[in-house]
This record gives structure tokens, C-alpha cells and sequence, in this order.
């Protein structure tokens, strides 16, 4: 699944974000909208990850979706 996919369908895609991530908040979700940029932002905030681990992260996340 690309991000074009999942920001389309992201109501649906923020449970599964949480279940990968799961000190993400459902406002922390919902204020990111499905951009990709701001999920890289998101997850360096939220657990001090590199942008390049970050980015890793969500790449591996929606290779398995």
C-alpha cells in the first residue's frame, strides 16, 4: 500500500497506526490528517527517532499493510 492509499482511506488506517504505535493519541492522528511528513514529525516527537528511523518506520508499516 502506498501513502496516496492510506492517507485516502486514513479514518481507517488510524487504528492501525495506533495498534504499530501505540503512544500515538487519537488527536495526535487526527491533527496529522494522513500526511506522511507530519507522521515522520509525529514519530520523532513521540519517540525520539532519527527522521531517517522515522521514515524506516513508516515505510515498513505500510509494506505490511
Amino acid at each position: 500500500m502506498n501513502w496516496d492509499q492510506i492517507a485516502g482511506s486514513w479514518k481507517e488506517m488510524k487504528g492501525r497506526a495506533k495498534e504499530k504505535w501505540g503512544e500515538l493519541t487519537n488527536d495526535d492522528l487526527d491533527r496529522i490528517e494522513g500526511k506522511h511528513d507530519q507522521m515522520v514529525g509525529l514519530l520523532q516527537r513521540k519517540y525520539g527517532y532519527a527522521k531517517e528511523k522515522a521514515e524506516q518506520e513508516i515505510d515498513s508499516w505500510t509494506r505490511g499493510l
